[in-house]
């Protein structure tokens, strides 16, 4: 019998684009299994208390990084230890002043997705104080002390600005335990923006008086991430721990 052999060729070539696509499918990323947490100014490692377990109960690998607070290049440094540590896909994720770190250290290769919690996101050497300007001065920026090069929140800001929506004895607890800053934190600027070429998911604190909520939704809408606004303080990690939760499992 005879065969017309471009008629075959054209047969061949159309079956290969048919199965092409249901390979590329099978050869999809993994799904991350490790989830790493930076905390913010004011705060340390335990303000992410409320979402850890949250995770953990999902079988995830959680790790909360202590952030330094003395300068970008030691935070990033800090961070970059913890992924190093990180066995495949992990997803980063950033509350308040530490979007900077996710943004910096987020093009590690381990990092598959980046989620912000009310968090900057400066783009690569972009001035942060002076984006944030273009916005209202949100209350807590007049709460904030220096002794020296050490700043801090006051606690009548900290508990109105920062913590407003948590009981009262819950937020005066996590004054207790509040983490001064250096000064030159936050002098530093990132030098790339890792939203840019990774999955990005952002998390509005429409009720947040510590950094504008306005702000927030122009940071996530330019870094055109999967976002969602919760009615929360600046610590939706702990007044909204379930939602902050599965905005980072979507992550994965």
């Amino acid at each position: 019998m005879h065969v017309d052999r471009r008629l075959f060729t054209s047969s061949v070539l159309a079956a290969a684009a048919i199965a092409a696509p249901a390979a590329a499918q099978g050869r999809s990323k993994p799904r991350a299994k490790n989830v790493v947490l930076v905390h913010g100014l004011f705060a340390d490692g335990s303000s992410w208390s409320e979402v850890i377990p949250l995770l953990q109960a999902k079988g995830l690998n959680v790790t909360s990084v202590q952030n330094p607070l003395t300068t970008l290049d030691a935070a990033v440094a800090a961070c970059r230890k913890v992924l190093d540590r990180q066995d495949g896909p992990t997803v980063l994720a950033g509350h308040s002043f530490s979007g900077m770190i996710v943004s910096e250290a987020g093009v590690h290769l381990n990092v598959s997705a980046l989620v912000y919690v009310a968090a900057r996101a400066p783009d690569a050497g972009e001035d942060y104080a002076a984006l944030a300007a273009r916005f209202p001065a949100p209350p807590a920026s007049a709460g904030i002390v220096y002794d020296g090069d050490e700043g801090r929140l006051t606690e009548q800001a900290f508990l109105r600005d920062f913590a407003g929506d948590l009981p009262p004895a819950k937020a005066r607890a996590l004054f207790a335990v509040q983490e001064s800053f250096q000064k030159s934190l936050l002098a530093g600027r990132t030098s790339v923006a890792a939203w840019r070429t990774k999955p990005s998911f952002y998390a509005i604190s429409t009720e947040d008086r510590t950094i504008n909520p306005d702000l927030q939704r122009f940071m996530a809408t330019r870094m055109r991430a999967t976002k969602i606004e919760l009615r929360s303080s600046h610590v939706s990690l702990l007044s909204h721990p379930r939602e902050v939760a599965a905005l980072i499992e979507r992550a994965l």
